[in-house]
């Protein structure tokens, strides 16, 4: 595999982006300042007024970084579903794509860089509005962003080489009900994992997302801890690793056939 092909799978997601950008608009900084105020500042002051604050930080400054990433991982887990399998089934471009010297494999990495790219554009316009409110005490609150692109990919990664399987969306909102939901919510975004029954916590540990929220805390708090961090990113780096190799092998069986 070489780089240029690749690039040109990057080029072509980036042109229909920028023709779609303005319909964004909305998801990157209208959606970022309502989950921030309404979980931040309005369950924040109650959090705060009543418990005081949540692992030593005030509420907003503990959830901030944890609804970028959170945020990131439903976009990274939505680019897995609909667009791979528009791309192999209802739409079919990525025959397209194949049709020219650019092999299913480097279609699957190209994909996988765009969504990367793409999340780093939404968790900076998410990490601004949250640098607005006072809830990004560190200047390297900057190196959340990072943090953020590597959990989308974690999860775009296995189910895109799922996605890529399927001929029909039917199991996908299962997929988002039954699986990104919940490590939403029990993942260490609105309160530390250790306050779980101790078997939930063991299973939060597995989570993508609480790897990337942990990352993106050290970040946006100025804390750090050498060897957790190198923890999280290598159980990241894993995931991506795993969903980069099936997926590449699914995306030559569906598209190569």
């Amino acid at each position: 595999m070489t780089t240029a092909p690749v690039l040109r799978v990057v080029e072509r997601e980036a042109k229909v982006w920028l023709r779609l950008w303005h319909g964004l608009a909305f998801s990157m900084f209208v959606q970022p300042a309502l989950y921030l105020a309404a979980m931040g500042l309005g369950m924040g002051e109650l959090v705060n007024s009543h418990s005081g604050k949540v692992a030593g930080l005030d509420y907003l400054v503990f959830v901030a970084p944890g609804l970028l990433v959170a945020s990131s991982m439903q976009l990274g887990a939505g680019e897995g579903m609909w667009p791979v399998l528009a791309g192999v089934k209802w739409i079919r471009f990525y025959h397209g794509v194949v049709a020219t010297p650019i092999t299913p494999g480097e279609v699957c990495i190209g994909h996988i860089v765009w969504i990367a790219i793409r999340t780093m554009l939404s968790a900076a316009a998410f990490l601004l509005v949250a640098v607005l409110l006072g809830a990004v005490p560190s200047a390297w609150g900057v190196l959340a962003i990072p943090a953020a692109a590597l959990t989308a990919i974690a999860f775009t990664a296995g189910i895109g080489a799922f996605a890529v399987t399927q001929d029909s969306d039917v199991s996908f909102p299962m997929m988002m009900r039954l699986g990104i939901l919940p490590l939403f919510l029990f993942s260490g975004t609105f309160f530390p994992i250790s306050q779980l029954p101790r078997g939930l916590e063991v299973l939060a540990v597995f989570s993508p997302l609480w790897h990337g929220v942990a990352l993106a805390r050290f970040a946006t708090t100025g804390t750090w801890d050498g060897l957790a961090i190198v923890g999280h990113i290598a159980a990241l780096l894993i995931v991506i690793s795993i969903g980069l190799v099936v997926g590449r092998r699914h995306f030559v069986r569906r598209l190569a056939a």
